[in-house]
C-alpha cells in the first residue's frame, strides 16, 4: 500500500488540474461567444459622411451605399415589448431625451432598431416633434448617404440598441438649436407615409454615378458636360449670372470646357464655394487658365447650409459680388450642391418661380447621372421629380432654421422669404438691394 501512495497521489493532482482547466477553458469561451453590445461610437461610425469620390477610375461613384435596392413593405406585426426609454401606443412612440442623448450633430434614441422596424421599415417617412422646438418630416434609412445633402433622416441600423436622429453634412444642434442643457425634452414618432421614401432611397443608392470622359454622355452638349450655363429665371439679368462644375478641378475632366467656356462668356467674377486659395493654386496648370486673371473670391465652405460657416460664406461671397462687376459665375466642384443652393438662393432673391428654382437645380443631376457601362442613361420623369423636390425642402428647412416660413400655397413670394433670410445672415437691406441692382 505505501508503494502505491505516491501513484494515489500523483493521480488525484492530476485529475485536480484537469478539473481546473476545463473550468477555466469554459468560461473563457461563454465570455468570447457573447453578443457585444453595439455602442454610441460604433453607430458614429457607421454614420460617417461619405469620403471624396474616387476620381482615379472612370466611373465615380458619388454615394459608397449598397447597390441592393430590395426593400419589403409588407404589413408587419407591432412589436408589444415595453422598453424603458419609451411610452408605445397604436400610433406612436413617445420618448424623453436625456442629456447623454445629445451631441450636437446627433440625437440618439435609446430604443432598440429592431423593436423599431417592427413599427416602421427601412423607406418609411415619419413625422419626428421634439416638445418645445420642432417638428420634423423624416425617412427611416440606414446611412446619412441615403438622403441628399441638408437631408433628415432616423436611421435605424439592425442590431443597435439605439436610434439615431440625424442629418446629411448637417449639424442636428444647428437645425434645431438643442444642447445637452435642454435636456430632459419629448420626442414623438409617428407614421407619415407608409414606403414614401422608396423611390428616393433607390435613387440615392444606384442612380448617383458619373464620368469623366465626354464620350460616356453622347447626348449631351458640351456645355451640358460641363455643367456650364447662364441662369434665365425671372428677374435675373441677361449674361448676368452663370454656374459651372469646377474650372480648376483636374479629376472631373471638366475643368478645360468650363474654363474656356466662362471666357467666351466673358465672365470676370469667380464665386469659388469648394476652395481656399492655397487649394486652387495647387491645381496643375492653374496659373495658365482664363481663371486666374479674373477676379475670385475662394470660400472654401463645407456643404454644411445650417452652420455658421456656411452662412457666413455665402454673405461674403454675396459682398464680393456686390464689390465687383459682372457677367458672375458661381461654382464649387461638381456644381451641384453648394452652387446649387447659393444659385437658388440668388433665383429667389431676384424673384423666380418655384418651378423655375426646381428645372435649374435639377438640370444639374441629369447633366451628370446616371453613367451605367460607361455610357449615360437619362433620369427619367420621377427621378428628376426627386431631385426637384429636393431643392425646395432645402431652402424651406434651411429658412425655418432662421425663423422664416415658406407657406406650401402657391405663387411663394421666394423674394421676399429671402430678403428676411440674407437680413437673418447681417447683410443690410441696402446690401441687398446692391446685389439685386448687380443682378438685374
Amino acid at each position: 500500500m505505501r508503494k502505491n501512495w505516491p501513484i494515489l497521489v500523483g493521480l488525484l493532482v492530476c485529475t485536480q488540474a484537469f478539473l481546473s482547466c476545463s473550468n477555466s477553458v469554459s468560461t473563457f469561451v461563454a465570455n468570447e461567444t457573447e453578443k457585444p453590445q453595439t455602442t454610441t461610437e460604433e453607430i458614429a461610425t457607421v454614420l460617417e459622411e461619405p469620403t471624396e469620390p474616387d476620381t482615379s477610375v472612370q466611373e465615380i461613384a458619388i454615394s459608397d451605399t449598397a447597390s441592393d435596392t430590395t426593400v419589403t413593405v409588407d404589413t408587419v406585426n407591432t412589436d408589444t415589448t415595453t422598453h424603458d426609454a419609451a411610452l408605445e401606443d397604436s400610433n406612436e412612440l413617445h420618448f424623453i431625451l436625456e442629456e447623454d442623448g445629445i451631441t450636437s450633430d446627433k440625437i440618439y434614441l435609446n430604443y432598440p432598431a429592431d423593436s423599431f422596424l417592427t413599427r416602421f421599415e427601412i423607406g418609411d417617412i415619419v413625422t419626428v416633434a421634439i416638445n418645445g422646438y420642432d417638428t420634423l418630416e423624416m425617412p427611416v434609412a440606414e446611412s446619412s448617404s441615403d438622403v441628399p445633402i441638408a437631408g433628415f433622416l432616423v436611421a435605424a441600423i439592425k442590431g443597435s440598441d439605439q436610434l439615431v436622429l440625424t442629418a446629411h453634412y448637417a449639424q442636428m444642434s444647428d437645425v434645431l438649436g438643442i444642447t445637452a442643457e435642454n435636456a430632459p425634452l419629448q420626442v414623438s414618432i409617428s407614421m407619415k407615409e407608409k414606403g414614401g421614401y422608396l423611390l428616393g432611397l433607390d435613387i440615392m443608392r444606384n442612380t448617383q454615378y458619373m464620368d469623366t470622359y465626354l464620350e460616356a454622355y453622347p447626348d449631351l452638349s458640351i456645355e451640358e458636360f460641363a455643367n456650364f450655363r447662364e441662369v434665365h429665371t425671372t428677374g435675373m439679368g441677361e449674361h448676368k449670372l452663370y454656374r459651372s462644375s469646377s474650372p480648376i478641378y483636374l479629376y472631373l475632366g471638366r475643368n478645360y470646357y468650363v474654363d474656356s467656356l466662362a471666357q467666351a462668356a466673358g465672365v470676370t467674377t469667380f464665386i469659388n464655394l469648394a476652395d481656399s486659395e492655397n487649394e486652387a493654386y495647387s491645381n496643375k496648370g492653374y496659373e495658365t487658365t482664363y481663371y486666374s486673371t479674373q477676379n475670385i473670391i475662394f470660400l472654401g465652405v463645407p456643404p454644411e447650409f445650417f452652420s455658421e460657416i456656411f452662412k457666413v460664406g455665402l454673405v461674403i461671397g454675396f459682398r464680393y459680388m456686390i464689390e465687383h462687376e459682372g457677367p458672375y459665375l458661381v461654382h464649387c466642384t461638381y456644381g451641384m450642391d453648394r452652387t446649387g443652393f447659393m444659385i437658388a438662393v440668388l433665383e429667389a432673391l431676384m424673384g423666380a418661380t418655384t418651378e423655375e428654382i426646381q428645372d435649374d437645380y435639377a438640370k444639374t443631376f441629369s447633366n451628370d447621372f446616371t453613367v451605367v457601362n460607361g455610357k449615360q442613361v437619362a433620369l427619367n420623369e420621377q427621378q428628376i421629380d426627386f431631385f426637384k423636390a429636393v431643392v425646395l425642402r432645402n431652402l424651406k428647412a434651411v429658412y425655418h432654421a432662421e425663423g422664416i416660413d415658406v407657406p406650401d400655397t402657391k405663387p411663394i413670394d421666394w423674394a421676399a422669404a429671402t430678403e428676411k433670410y440674407l437680413g437673418k445672415l447681417g447683410m443690410t437691406p441696402e446690401e441687398v438691394s446692391s446685389l439685386k441692382d448687380r443682378l438685374k
